[in-house]
Order: C-alpha cells, then sequence, then structure tokens
C-alpha cells in the first residue's frame, strides 16, 4: 500500500477496514488491503481537498465575523477622566458602530 501523507499510520489502517466493510455491506464486493488502500489514497488526493478547502473558507468566515465584533466587544472609552471627578456630567457615551 502506498501512504497517505495526511493520515497516521492507525488512522490509514482504520480507513482501509472500514472501505473493506463500506464494500462488502452496501455494495456486495471484496476489497483487498492493497485496494482499499488504493482506493483510499485516490480519495484523499482527489477528493478530499474539496473537505479541506470548505474547512478553510468556514475558518475564515468565523474569523472574519469575530473580527467584525471586536470594536463592540474589545472597547475602552477614551476621555473618562472628568467624568469620573466628583460633581461632573455623566453624559451616555457610546460603543463605535452602536
Amino acid at each position: 500500500m502506498s501512504s497517505s501523507p495526511l493520515l497516521t499510520k492507525e488512522q490509514k489502517q482504520e480507513a482501509v477496514e472500514s472501505l473493506k466493510r463500506f464494500f462488502t455491506e452496501t455494495l456486495d464486493a471484496e476489497l483487498s488491503d492493497l485496494q482499499a488502500g488504493f482506493f483510499l489514497d485516490y480519495i484523499m488526493s482527489e477528493m478530499a481537498p474539496i473537505a479541506y478547502n470548505q474547512g478553510v473558507e468556514d475558518a475564515r468566515r468565523f474569523i472574519a465575523a469575530q473580527a467584525d465584533e471586536l470594536p463592540g466587544t474589545c472597547f475602552q472609552e477614551a476621555m473618562t477622566y472628568w467624568q469620573t471627578q466628583k460633581g461632573a456630567s455623566r453624559g451616555v457615551r457610546r460603543k463605535p458602530g452602536g
């Protein structure tokens, strides 16, 4: 069997066993370890990048959404010295974008 660079030896063996079981139980076909390994290598090189790229895009969107919320969650009010002094008027100040 050739090696799948994205999987550990243990992960690849589990995936090979799963593929063999799938072929046996679903397609009524038998695969050898070698055949299942080649099929797994094909899937990993040809189709796994689709899932990987989607995961990267999902992570990018999540991080962008978190970054968009930074001004509302990480905000330090400026120019507050006189507001904290005795007798100062206490006007309402809003966070940026709020």
